[in-house]
Order: C-alpha cells, then structure tokens, then sequence
C-alpha cells in the first residue's frame, strides 16, 4: 500500500524567503522517503531593515503579505495538508516583528513561528544529515543565514556541541559585525573541535550550495580549503555587476555569497578542516521533517 502526503516548509530568513513542498512517500515494509517537489525562493532581504533600523519597513511588510498570500495560495493548488512557517534572525530581533506576524495571519492566513537560534539549530539537525556523515569521524555543521550561523560539532554519529552566532552574510555586508563576536566563535570553534584528530565541515545554506554547482564536482565529494580559498579570491577580483553578468549569479546572490564564503573558510581555519561536505540541506528540510516525526507544532489546511 502507497500513500503519498504533502507537507510545507516555510524559511522566512533575513536575506531571503523560502517555501519548500515536499511529497511524503509511505509505503508498507518501506523507510519512509521525502521527495521535495516544489521550492520558491523570494530575496525580501529583511535583515537590511532589521540590523539598521531595528524595524521591518512598510515596505518590505507589504512585500511579505503579498509574499505569504502567494505561498498559501500555493499550498491549496499543491494541496499540502500541513504546513509550518519559520522566522529567523531578522524577525526576532524586530521591534515589529510580532505585530508583522500577526498583520500576516490576518491578512494571508499565515501562522508564524518565529524561533530562536537554539530552535534553530535543533530543527536543522532533524535533517537527514546523518545520511551524509560517517559515524566514525568528526565533523563541524555550519549553517550560513543572512542574520546569523548555527554551528554544531558531531562526533560518531551525535551532536556533541550546538550554538547560534549573529554572524550572517546581511550583518556582514552591512559592517555591523563586531570583532568580539568574531573573536567569540573563533574561540567556541577551537575550544569544541579541539583533540579530534581530523574535523571535517559540513557546509549549509544557499551560498555554498551554489559554490558548489560551480565547482562542477560531483555529489558526495567534498571542495578542498585551497578550492574555497581560490574561489574567494576570484570572487573579490570581480565588481558586483561583474559577478552578476559574468558569473551568472543572482543579483540578491551577487553581494552576499563573498561574506558567506568568509565564513566557511574562518569555521575550516579555526577547526582546522581541509574539506567541506555540501550535502543541499537547510532549516526548510529539517521543518518538513519535524513535522512528519511530530517534533514541532505545525498547521492543518
């Protein structure tokens, strides 16, 4: 007997946001299988309100509900029977953020959660990641989002150590990243990797997705410190328009992808990792996942 499901996933981060459908294959004497069958990004980039102005603009609150309308009316065409909506960084760090939440699920019928960093990253962690890890070796799980980057060190098959830091590609791009919070994960890296033999880095989040589309390696393989090094080298060689014309990347891409590599190659220097794993998992997966397992709240349409 086959049945098939429809859940969704909704990633309000501060760069961009997401809604992920995915197709829930069960079937009897079977594991069950997770099939993503839609995915629309929208670059609404709250985190350049939110970290500037401690508040979401009209603007972009317009942005978000015409956002959210659409996503709901995707849903009922898809026909998804459950869902769960996520906010992140920018959204709680909002002065507005729960009356946006609430001018949402008035207005779109869109029930907001919005988390924090621990949430977050235990959310993430729901992800098939261990389908990806060898439960015989070390590694660093890094999370790259606009407004902040969960860390989690896995030794033998379990999570041994989990924090959130406010260092994020929108932070970074705007300058306002203090040296102590850098400094700060310097040391929470080395203290937390330190006396494994080899760390290894699990790389998450869009930016290294597309790096690695553009190394041209294959799946399972990972990219080498000195392969991120040079990518980030060239990258800086080009202007922003550059990068958009030449490099064929997104324009809402284009500017954040060099903080988001900084951060990779600071989390590899400081664990000492020569190699990156890109397993293409994220805070969307993990919410489809802790919605089948009944691990988080989500909504019945």
């Amino acid at each position: 007997m086959l049945t098939i499901k429809k859940y969704a996933a909704i990633d309000i981060g501060s760069n961009a946001v997401r809604l992920l459908i995915s197709n829930i294959i069960e079937q009897k004497g079977r594991p069950v299988k997770f099939k993503k069958s839609s995915l629309v990004r929208v670059p609404i980039r709250l985190g350049s309100d939110v970290f500037l102005n401690g508040e979401i603009s009209e603007d972009n609150k317009q942005r978000m509900l015409d956002t959210m309308t659409a996503f709901n009316l995707l849903m009922k065409s898809h026909k998804v029977i459950s869902y769960k909506a996520c906010a992140t960084s920018a959204m709680r760090e909002a002065d507005n953020g729960k009356d946006v939440t609430e001018f949402i699920l008035k207005k779109a019928k869109i029930n907001i959660d919005i988390i924090n960093g621990e949430e977050e990253a235990a959310i993430i962690a729901a992800t098939d990641l261990h389908s990806y890890i060898k439960e015989d070796k070390t590694y660093l799980y890094v999370d790259v989002g606009g407004g902040s980057t969960e860390f989690s060190v896995i030794h033998l098959g379990e999570t041994v150590a989990s924090k959130s830091f406010k260092i994020g590609t929108v932070r970074l791009l705007n300058n306002i990243v203090k040296k102590k919070t850098w400094l700060e994960l310097e040391e929470w890296i080395k203290q937390n990797t330190t006396g494994y033999d080899k760390v290894d880095l699990i790389g998450s989040g869009g930016n290294i997705n597309k790096i690695f589309k553009v190394s041209g390696k294959v799946t399972g393989t990972p990219l080498t410190y000195f392969y991120l090094t040079s990518y980030y080298n060239k990258l800086q060689t080009y202007s922003y328009e550059e990068r958009i014309t030449e490099l064929e990347l997104n324009q809402d891409r284009a500017d954040v992808i060099i903080p988001a590599t900084r951060i990779y190659l600071s989390a590899m220097k400081w664990s000492g990792a020569k190699d990156i794993y890109v397993p293409k998992i994220g805070l969307s997966d993990g919410i489809i996942k802790s919605i089948y397992y009944n691990t988080v709240s989500s909504v019945n349409i």
